[in-house]
């Protein structure tokens, strides 16, 4: 198969006519000009040195100079060989607290900016894997769906905060069921979702929905992230400056991980429950669990290499134009005994 990397320098080509008609109208002018100055054949015998034929020669060693020239530059390739590349993998859904609960700093620089850290982190380890994000609070939303570009999921987990979802709240069982959903259909790939919350669920039945997605083969992980302590969450008040929220009798809400609904959620999915901290998320562990999982194949894809050949035009163009240097216009003496162009020698 060939193609052309540049295509546009074939424009180039549609010079050569040109220089054709422009040589054609000066060897044509040359012409008249000699019978306006006398007998042809009289000029012939006056300048016997001077050779038409070679005249001609420069022009067509010029032009196919040129021509290799302008095709060099488009750099033809060719494609050398065919390859199948089988790709394997599993499916993974990152389904990501963005409840107001978050914005606690017990794990700084908070919950949610260091879970996307995390998550930034496990993009870096992911290699022929397939990835969704689901975000959640009082409710659930595909954030994105299910690809192996990993550029665009850094892209779109960095516009995630907790005014992407306006419902309050932490549906942890919504989000997993709307997980399940997601993950794509007909296959028999290894199918896994990792929950990142602080486990404040008071919505619906998490540990259901996890038994529920692991009767369909989906492993459910859990990554509680906060303190057992607890600690406030911080708002901007009206005025501008920093505050905490408060309850109805002025006290800050305290927001504490609950890290046993989140174990109880891992063990009905099967998976692992994992507590971040401040000095280690714990994401990386159940990314070591989620890798010996086993892959299944996700498919093969056939593509050509190409190899560039502008190396062997460029070359030829080079020697046509000093071949073309190296020509004169008029006849040496050497060129005469040998007689080259097949012109005759007069004396």
């Amino acid at each position: 198969m060939l193609r052309f990397a540049y295509p546009i320098f074939l424009w180039g080509l549609c010079l050569i006519p040109l220089y054709g008609l422009l040589f054609w109208s000066r060897m044509n002018w040359k012409k008249k000009a000699i019978k306006r100055f006398g007998d042809p054949r009289l000029v012939h015998l006056l300048m016997p040195d001077k050779s038409n034929a070679r005249i001609r020669t420069k022009f067509f060693l010029m032009a196919g100079s040129f021509l290799f020239l302008v095709i060099g530059l488009s750099n033809p390739q060719i494609g050398s060989r065919y390859e199948e590349v089988k790709r394997q993998g599993i499916d993974l859904v990152i389904a990501l607290d963005v409840s107001n609960s978050m914005l606690a700093e017990d794990i700084r620089p908070s919950r949610l900016e260091r879970a996307k850290q995390a998550i930034a982190k496990l993009l870096d380890k992911l290699n022929d894997d397939q990835i969704g994000i689901v975000i959640f609070a009082g409710d659930a939303y595909l954030q994105l769906p299910f690809t192996n570009d990993f550029a665009a999921a850094r892209l779109f987990l960095s516009g995630v905060t907790t005014e992407s979802i306006q419902t309050q709240g932490t549906a942890i069982g919504t989000a997993i069921d709307l997980s399940v959903q997601a993950l794509p259909k007909g296959n028999n790939r290894s199918r896994a979702i990792v929950v990142i919350s602080d486990g404040e669920n008071h919505e619906d039945d998490a540990i259901g929905a996890a038994k529920a997605a692991k009767e369909k083969g989906v492993v459910v992980h859990t990554l509680g992230i906060g303190s057992e302590q607890g600690a406030p969450i911080p708002i901007v008040e009206e005025s501008g400056s920093r505050g905490y929220r408060r309850d109805d009798n002025g006290n800050p809400v305290i927001t504490a991980m609950n890290p046993g609904m989140l174990m109880e959620v891992a063990s009905a999915g099967g998976g692992k429950f994992v507590q971040a901290s401040n000095s280690d998320v714990g994401l990386e562990t159940l990314v070591d669990q989620i890798s010996s999982m086993q892959k299944s194949e996700m498919g093969t894809r056939a593509f050509t290499d190409y190899e560039d050949r502008f190396q062997y035009f460029l070359g030829m163009a080079l020697l046509l134009f000093l071949i073309e240097l190296l020509i004169s216009e008029r006849r040496s003496a050497l060129s005469k005994r040998v007689n080259l162009f097949g012109t005759k020698n007069t004396k």
